[in-house]
């Protein structure tokens, strides 16, 4: 079989002027990036306004292993198998990270023969809305900073009267916001910065890969530029030495920021190796971070496809949970079915004793790791929708062991159990589980998120990490507590929670497989997203930064004597 970027490059593509307009979209509401790519503008929103919504299909998975259970090839995949029946279907998808391109992942384009294209473009910086969230959430650290610097240096009467501006007389042992860059890099997880004369005051501070910026969850749910704008000017970046809050309004950074994303705010277009269409938008890792995509892509979809096809980060404890309980309540925008990606190596991984060979047929740690399926099958019928399980086949699967998951699963109260083969044969591998998907939209749904926020930010917690993942409960850090306190005292104690905690469990433990019971969700931190609009817990031991591996990624890609990009 050709390798991921072979068949990206041996694909013909459609013009992606056509992909636009078969789309439903007009000449002057998109422009081309290239010939593979094109923003799509935001004037197109006023005129579907009165379109009915089609129908919302959300793809999610079991507790990813490092075998792989190709969430995205089955989103594609299930894409492409739409299309090829002639429905009307769209997918949205997050743009990848090059962080994970260049570690340990890889890309985040699909793969096989359910893949968008051209894949490097994807892959490597699309059309750079990553990069314009990076400069944005640096400039409003630079201008942090310059500000202390300059309130100090002169003192407040001199700068007031040299600059015109109001001293906020900025607390420096309170200063919130970090750095961001979209690379995995350990050594800046904790830095000190203005070190040397005339560059202080000197303080300890961190950076954060960029899809975990706060501006990238804003990014992502926000619904227009000026609600953009609004969300940023809300950035709680620093307190002052009374204890009151400083946002990107008070710095005076909020319109720079917003002038930096005004492009990064349209999602971008392209399509799936049988000529789909796919918006892509927004940042992944639902482990640290919202990790949805974009509202605003989604509305455009619904309102132009009959079937908008859409997925999560991870596992159902984490993106889809976050899909269900943030970005549903700030769009209004519910889905009608969910699809549930495994595999049997996966369940197999979470066997009390995994066999040393995963691919060979092993029956007893099958049935036993498919209590984690199980889990997460209950998980999402919790949110009041039907479910498809999706079992994306290896070649090394066997009919026995497929056909005896296929019957548990719905045993089990999957609406349907389906085997894809979208990797190896594309529209065509998929369309049983298209079929299945459609069957299922036939069923009505009953959508409800798990918690309320209006309890209050600790009932939130509690249920969350009680129903969400079968804990026990939470415990608070001292820290945490006195978060809280802040929080509740700023009036914020009634957003949503974004829980950032490993994807390897449902639990905060990844060393805990399968179904874990009885353990205490440790919050050591709380953050207020005042701007996104949630707060971020984190659960456990989490790295917001990733680090390189041993053989990293970047080890395998370069450039051929064409130019062409290879390693991918």
């Amino acid at each position: 079989m050709l390798s991921d970027i072979e068949i990206s490059r041996q694909t013909p593509r459609r013009p992606i002027a056509e992909v636009a307009q078969s789309l439903g979209l007009a000449a002057d509401e998109y422009h081309t990036v290239g010939d593979a790519k094109a923003k799509v503008q935001l004037q197109v929103l006023p005129r579907l306004a009165s379109n009915p919504c089609g129908k919302f299909i959300v793809v999610t998975a079991v507790n990813p292993t490092p075998h792989g259970e190709g969430k995205t090839v089955t989103s594609i995949g299930l894409t492409q198998a739409l299309h090829a029946l002639n429905k009307r279907v769209c997918a949205c998808l997050r743009q990848p990270s090059m962080g994970p391109v260049f570690g340990v992942k890889g890309g985040a384009a699909g793969g096989g023969y359910a893949q968008v294209v051209p894949m490097e473009e994807l892959n490597l910086h699309l059309t750079g809305d990553i990069h314009a969230v990076t400069s944005a959430h640096n400039l409003a650290a630079a201008a942090l900073d310059a500000r202390l610097h300059h309130e100090i240096r002169l003192g407040a009467e001199a700068f007031w009267q040299q600059s015109g501006l109001r001293p906020l007389n900025i607390d420096p042992e309170r200063l919130l916001w970090s750095r961001v860059m979209d690379h995995n890099d350990r050594a800046l997880r904790q830095v000190t910065v203005g070190q040397g004369r005339n560059n202080g005051p000197e303080h300890s501070s961190s950076f954060t890969i960029t899809a975990a910026s706060e501006l990238m969850a804003v990014l992502a749910l926000s619904r227009d530029l000026q609600d953009m704008r609004q969300r940023i000017g809300k950035l709680l970046l620093a307190f002052d030495k009374d204890g009151q809050p400083i946002t990107a309004e008070k710095l005076g950074v909020a319109g720079a920021m917003t002038a930096i994303m005004r492009q990064a705010i349209e999602p971008t277009l392209m399509q799936t190796l049988n000529g789909a269409p796919c918006l892509i938008h927004a940042g992944p890792f639902a482990n640290i971070a919202h990790g949805n995509s974009s509202i605003i892509a989604d509305e455009i979809a619904l309102k132009l496809a009959d079937y908008v096809v859409t997925e999560g980060g991870f596992g159902s404890d984490m993106g889809f949970e976050k899909f269900c309980n943030i970005k549903v309540r700030a769009s209004g925008h519910a889905p009608d079915c969910a699809v549930l990606v495994v595999t049997l190596r996966a369940l197999k991984s979470h066997a009390p004793k995994p066999p040393e060979d995963i691919g060979a047929v092993d029956l007893l740690a099958l049935q036993q790791g498919f209590a984690n399926l199980v889990w997460h099958l209950n998980n999402v019928r919790r949110y009041g929708l039907p479910v498809v399980v999706a079992i994306n086949r290896f070649p090394q699967d066997t009919e026995q062991e497929l056909a005896w998951l296929q019957q548990a699963a719905i045993a089990a109260g999957a609406a349907d159990c389906v085997v894809s083969e979208a990797f190896s044969h594309g529209a065509a591998g998929a369309l049983g589980l298209a079929q299945a998907v459609l069957r299922t939209l036939q069923q009505p749904a009953a959508f409800q998120p798990l918690y309320h926020p209006e309890a209050g930010l600790r009932a939130s917690l509690a249920t969350l990490a009680e129903l969400g993942y079968g804990a026990a409960g939470v415990s608070l850090s001292t820290q945490a507590q006195q978060q809280l306190l802040e929080i509740q005292q700023l009036g914020a104690d009634q957003l949503p929670v974004c829980i950032a905690k490993t994807p390897m469990s449902i639990s905060h433990d990844p060393s805990l497989k399968g179904v874990p019971h009885d353990f205490v969700i440790p919050i050591n931190e709380l953050k207020l997203n005042a701007g996104a609009g949630f707060v971020t817990a984190l659960a456990g031991n989490v790295m917001t930064m990733p680090g390189l591996g041993v053989t990293p990624g970047y080890l395998h890609i370069d450039i051929d004597a064409e130019g062409n990009i290879c390693g991918l």
